[in-house]
C-alpha cells in the first residue's frame, strides 16, 4: 500500500526551500497534514536533538501520524559538512551528523535520508576517489540504520545541486559497490524530471531498490501543478510492487495549506485506483 506524506522543515536558514509547512510549530503542523488526510509527515530538522526534543513524537501519535523520513541536510545548510569533503575530518564530522540523525529518525521508526550531504566533486579530487569516500560513508551509516530496523535513503539530486549521482542509474550503481545492503534510493520527481529520459522507465529501472518517492511536480511546486505523468508515474510503481510513502517535498504555493491540499488530491486521484479500501490488505 502506497501511502501519503508533507514535508515540514525546522530549518529558518533553508527559508526558500521545498517543503510545504515551515516554522518550529510543530503541532500546528502535524494537526494540519492530519487534517488534511495525510498518513505520515516527513520532517527537515537542524539536528538530532531538535527531532527528539520538538515534541515530534508526542504530536505524531496524538494526530495518529507516522514519521516519514528524516532529513540530513542541514548538516550541509548550517555546517557545510559532506561526505565528499577532501578533509577526512570535515568527513568524520559528517558522518556523525547524519548518524545522529539516523539514530533520532531510528527511535522513531524511520529513516534518515542523505541528499545534499553527498556534496560536490571539485578541486583536485577526482570522480573514483569522491565515489570512494560517499561508498565508504554510506555503508557505515546504512549498518547504523539497520541497528533500527529501518534503511538509510540516498537521494540523486539533479545537476544544478550536485555532480555526483544525478540519476536513478547512477545510484544504483553506487548502491551496488557498498558493503551495506541496507541502502536504499529515493526517488525524487523533480530531480528526475530534470535528469532521467522517462521518469516511468527510470522507476521500473530502479524497481525494488527504490525505498522511498518524493511526490512533486516538475517545477517543484505541488503535484498536479506541472507537466509530470502522474498517471504513468504511478502505474510504474505499483508495477515494481512500492509500498513506501509519497512525500510532498514541494514549495509551499501560493501557500502551504494550498500546497498541501493540492497534493493529497492528486494523490487520491492517481494512487486511490492501487490501494486497497481500508481495512483490505492494509
Amino acid at each position: 500500500m502506497m501511502r501519503s506524506s508533507v514535508t515540514i522543515s525546522l530549518v529558518p536558514e533553508a527559508a526558500g526551500g521545498p517543503f510545504v509547512f515551515w516554522g518550529d510549530d510543530i503541532a500546528s503542523h502535524c494537526a494540519e497534514a492530519a487534517q488534511l488526510g495525510f498518513d505520515a509527515v516527513e520532517i527537515f530538522a537542524p539536528s538530532a536533538a531538535a527531532l527528539a526534543h520538538k515534541g515530534v513524537k508526542e504530536q505524531l501519535a496524538k494526530n495518529k501520524l507516522s514519521l516519514a523520513a528524516a532529513g540530513t541536510g542541514a548538516g550541509w545548510v548550517l555546517h557545510r559538512l559532506r561526505l565528499t569533503d577532501p578533509d577526512p575530518k570535515t568527513r568524520a564530522k559528517a558522518r556523525q551528523f547524519i548518524g545522529e540523525i539516523i539514530d533520532a529518525a531510528g527511535s522513531l521508526g524511520a529513516p534518515a535520508i542523505v541528499g545534499s550531504m553527498q556534496g560536490r566533486i571539485d578541486g583536485s579530487v577526482t570522480r573514483e576517489q569522491a565515489l570512494e569516500w560517499l561508498a565508504e560513508g554510506l555503508s557505515e551509516l546504512g549498518e547504523r540504520a539497520a541497528v533500527h530496523h529501518v534503511p538509510l535513503l540516498f537521494e540523486p539530486l539533479n545537476r544544478y545541486e550536485s555532480n555526483v549521482i544525478n540519476s536513478v542509474e547512477d545510484g544504483v550503481v553506487l548502491l551496488n559497490r557498498l558493503q551495506s545492503r541496507n541502502v536504499k534510493l529515493l526517488a525524487d520527481l523533480f530531480h528526475m524530471n530534470i535528469e532521467e529520459k522517462g521518469v516511468p522507465e527510470a522507476i521500473r529501472f530502479g524497481a525494488s531498490i527504490i525505498g522511498h518517492v518524493h511526490f512533486v511536480d516538475s517545477n517543484r511546486r505541488a503535484a498536479g501543478r506541472g507537466h509530470i505523468d502522474f498517471a504513468a508515474v504511478v502505474t510504474a510503481l505499483h508495477d515494481i510492487g512500492y509500498r513506501g510513502y509519497l512525500s510532498a517535498e514541494a514549495l509551499p504555493f501560493p501557500d502551504s495549506k494550498t500546497a498541501a491540499a493540492q497534493t493529497i488530491e492528486t494523490f487520491r486521484q492517481f494512487v486511490g485506483r492501487f490501494n486497497p479500501p481500508p481495512g483490505i490488505g492494509t
